[in-house]
C-alpha cells in the first residue's frame, strides 16, 4: 500500500546536457517510503555505472514500480526546443512535467520530499526540497533518478541510430566526439542536432 506525503521521496535528475545532439532526458523517481530505500542497497549513478549495469537497475526498478515501491518519470526535451529555449529552461520544463505526472497518478503530494541534483530546482509548492551539488552521488534517490533518465535517452539515441545511421548515435549518444564533428562535416546537421551547440 502506497504511503504518499511527507514520507514520500522524490530524486531529481537529468541527463544528456552536454551532448551536440538529441534531448535532455529529466527523470524524477519517488520511492513511497524513505525506508523503502533499502531495496535499492548498492546503487550508484549512472556515470558510475557501465551500460549493462544501468540496464539491470531499470528492470530492478520496474520490477518494484510494478511492486507498489516506486514510481518514475521520463521527459525528453528535444534538440528544436533547446535551441529555442535553452538548456536551462528544457531542464526546468522537463522537472515541472514530470512532477505533473507524477502528481496526476497519486504518486506524489505537495509534502514530499524532494532531493535534486546539482543546481535543479522543483516549483516553489513543493516545500521540501533541497538542491544537492553533487547529489547524483551521494543520495541513492537521486542516483536512481539519473538511471532512468539516462537508461531511456540512451534507448531514444539507438533508436535513432537506425533512422540516422551516418552519425554513429550508437556509438556517442550525441556527444561531441571526433568521429561525430567529421560525420556533421560529411554529412551537416540532422534534426537531432543542437545548432546552438555546433
Amino acid at each position: 500500500m502506497r504511503i504518499v506525503g511527507n514520507k514520500t521521496l522524490i530524486g531529481i535528475d537529468e541527463s544528456g546536457r552536454g551532448p551536440i545532439a538529441g534531448p535532455v532526458a529529466v527523470g524524477v523517481f519517488v520511492v513511497f517510503n524513505e525506508k523503502w530505500m533499502v531495496k535499492f542497497r548498492g546503487v550508484k549513478e549512472s556515470k558510475q555505472l557501465s551500460r549493462k549495469s544501468r540496464e539491470v537497475w531499470y528492470e530492478k526498478i520496474l520490477k518494484f514500480r510494478q511492486e507498489n515501491v516506486c514510481d518514475f518519470a521520463v521527459n525528453m526535451m528535444p534538440a528544436e526546443h533547446i535551441d529555442k529555449y535553452g538548456i536551462s529552461k528544457c531542464v526546468q520544463r522537463g522537472i515541472d512535467r514530470g512532477l505533473r505526472q507524477l502528481a496526476k497518478r497519486d504518486s506524489i503530494t505537495a509534502e514530499s520530499r524532494i532531493l535534486l541534483d546539482g543546481l535543479l530546482r522543483a516549483p516553489e509548492n513543493y516545500k521540501y526540497q533541497k538542491t544537492i551539488i553533487g547529489g547524483d552521488r551521494k543520495e541513492k534517490v537521486i542516483a536512481l533518478a539519473s538511471i532512468c533518465a539516462k537508461v531511456a535517452r540512451d534507448r531514444f539515441m539507438l533508436k535513432m541510430n537506425d533512422r540516422f545511421p551516418q552519425y554513429g548515435f550508437d556509438k556517442h549518444k550525441g556527444y561531441g566526439t571526433k568521429v561525430h564533428y567529421a560525420a556533421i562535416a560529411i554529412h551537416g546537421p540532422s534534426k537531432l542536432h543542437r545548432l546552438t551547440f555546433l
